[in-house]
């Protein structure tokens, strides 16, 4: 009979808390917690990771002592590792004791994974949460602390910065000042594809490791992680699984965010009105593949840059969509497309149109979320579901009129 994962049974002990997670998920686990425990030999950095929406993915994690499994799986074959740099995973709503953890003196850092919504600034959400968080810290030793997103957000770090500023200054402006003296915001460019891991994961890891493991992720070989700013607490050593650190993630940011996610937002809405399920199907639709070429041409024009070698990342794009093994679900990618779109698309779109050009690759992309079914767009005429992305573009009848003209297609096509 297969043992459990637990650290008992593995031989491991918890390594202490110097890093808090929001955001705990699939992600999180193939990305930082997996950077983390592929550099820490001394196991000296360990991990407390919130949830972030439901407190479901720290019950398993949490049975299991933090363990998990990353399969790793590539054209050919699956390689198997399993991480132990989570300590300890706890439901986003215990505040209490994620103040208390931030409010430690040997925790350096904070990571975030709550994706693009999550960085609102409602009075329950994971930035007002923070900064429960960080006011504690304040109270306490009020040393200095790092704050690291990690979502798919231009300058998110800046991003983050500001909305816990504002919430920070409607309790109180002494609170304010200390954040913006003594909490260092970092920037960061991640890239790592990342499927919803299914039973026929579990059952993966359990054949390649011997253990059976209710919280195994897959994700493909590929990993990058640019990481921006200062760490006035201290910091892994994440260069040494090939991270880098850059006087200026922007480039870096953009050219993921506008070639990668957002040929694969323009996949999940195109490729699922002709029928495909998975990433890998729709690139190898000619229909799909003519729209993602297009749409890159233009983001390639506002990027231009020629240290981001974009020939190089667009051909390893390209290989990375085309595994087939990698079962990366369109529904899953399509979830959030108004906010998604409005990161992804709609920047190009703006440089595009004020080049003067037509933005018909862009056009597409919006063209595709309007015309998928159940892609959560309800109400209202096409200038205004664009106007909804970006108003100047709803204003824009030119370009208004693109998106019309392919969403009719899209509707239309077999």
């Amino acid at each position: 009979m297969t043992v459990a994962l637990t650290r008992v049974d593995f031989g491991t002990a918890p390594a202490p808390v110097r890093i808090v997670h929001l955001g705990l998920g699939a992600f999180h686990r193939a990305h930082q917690a997996w950077w983390t425990g592929a550099v820490d030999p001394h196991n000296e950095w360990g991990i407390a990771a919130f949830t972030g929406r439901s407190p479901a993915a720290a019950v398993p994690l949490a049975r299991q002592d933090g363990l998990f499994t990353v399969i790793e799986r590539g054209a050919e074959r699956d390689t198997a590792s399993i991480v132990s740099s989570i300590v300890e995973a706890i439901d986003g709503a215990r505040v209490d004791w994620l103040a208390e953890l931030v409010a430690s003196p040997q925790t350096a850092l904070v990571t975030l994974t709550v994706t693009e919504s999550g960085y609102g600034t409602g009075p329950n959400g994971p930035l007002a949460r923070l900064v429960t968080a960080l006011d504690a810290r304040r109270s306490s030793t009020g040393a200095p602390i790092a704050v690291v997103p990690c979502d798919n957000l231009a300058g998110n770090g800046d991003v983050a910065r500001a909305g816990i500023l504002q919430l920070a200054e409607q309790r109180g402006g002494a609170l304010a000042e200390w954040i913006a003296d003594r909490v260092s915001f970092v920037s960061t460019s991640v890239d790592r594809i990342t499927p919803q891991p299914t039973d026929a994961d579990r059952d993966t890891a359990e054949r390649l490791t011997g253990w059976a493991d209710a919280a195994a992720v897959v994700t493909e070989p590929f990993h990058d992680w640019v990481l921006s700013g200062d760490f006035p607490a201290g910091r892994p050593e994440w260069e040494a699984a090939g991270a880098r650190f850059v006087a200026d993630v922007g480039p870096y940011e953009r050219r993921k965010l506008w070639l990668l996610n957002g040929a694969h937002s323009l996949l999940a809405y195109a490729g699922q009105l002709r029928g495909h399920r998975f990433v890998a199907d729709a690139i190898a639709d000619p229909v799909c593949l003519e729209a993602v070429l297009a749409f890159w041409v233009e983001a390639r024009r506002t990027l231009a840059d020629e240290s981001l070698d974009l020939d190089a990342y667009c051909d390893a794009l390209l290989e990375r969509f085309e595994n087939r093994r990698m079962r990366h679900q369109l529904a899953q990618i399509a979830a959030d497309g108004e906010t998604k779109l409005r990161l992804r698309v709609v920047p190009t779109a703006r440089a595009e149109r004020a080049a003067g050009r037509e933005a018909g690759g862009c056009a597409v992309a919006i063209a595709a979320w309007i015309a998928l079914a159940g892609a959560g767009v309800s109400g209202g005429d096409i200038r205004s579901l664009v106007a909804r992305l970006d108003p100047d573009l709803g204003d824009d009848s030119a370009f208004v009129a693109t998106v019309a003209s392919a969403t009719a297609r899209l509707k239309e096509s077999p």
